[in-house]
């Protein structure tokens, strides 16, 4: 299985400001709001390119699939940060499944050394949007100094 094949397979397109490329696999009922009950996307990195650093208001759950570890820069609202790796070595201390709380700065690549990563996020309530905030490199670099090379790695205008 290649990357051509999957973006064939699932009719994966650009995901706007973030990058990578994605699909909507589901997005539940509509609450009052206007907001699904929740969502399930799968997505598509290749090494040359990165999930670039953002914030939603809510948890978002990530899961690994195939290809290569992703590695996931979360930086929190307490000012602590942390490296996660989505991968298949359980044992060795990777993540088949992560979940990010709300409010916390996120951001992945390819771990070094690999070609892509196939994963998946679901939300509850469901992602819009709206609720996208995309981050701002000298307001995190700010913030999270220690982490300064790493959200530069992750940053897009």
């Amino acid at each position: 299985m290649t990357p051509d094949d999957l973006v064939a397979h699932y009719g994966l397109e650009p995901l706007p400001r973030e990058g990578g490329l994605f699909r909507r696999t589901w997005a539940g009922p509509e609450l009052p709001d206007g907001r699904p009950q929740g969502s399930a996307i799968v997505a598509l990195l290749t090494a040359d390119d990165f999930s670039a650093l953002h914030r939603l208001p809510t948890d978002e759950i990530w899961h690994f699939y195939l290809g290569s570890p992703l590695e996931l820069l979360l930086l929190a609202p307490d000012g602590t940060s942390s490296v996660s790796v989505l991968g298949p070595d359980v044992l060795g201390g990777q993540h088949p499944q992560l979940t990010v709380p709300g409010g916390t700065w996120m951001g992945g690549r390819v771990a070094a050394g690999g070609d892509w990563t196939f994963f998946g996020c679901t939300m509850a309530p469901g992602f819009t949007f709206e609720d996208y905030e995309h981050g701002d490199l000298a307001q995190l670099t700010a913030r999270y100094p220690a982490r300064a090379d790493r959200i530069a790695r992750l940053c897009r205008p």
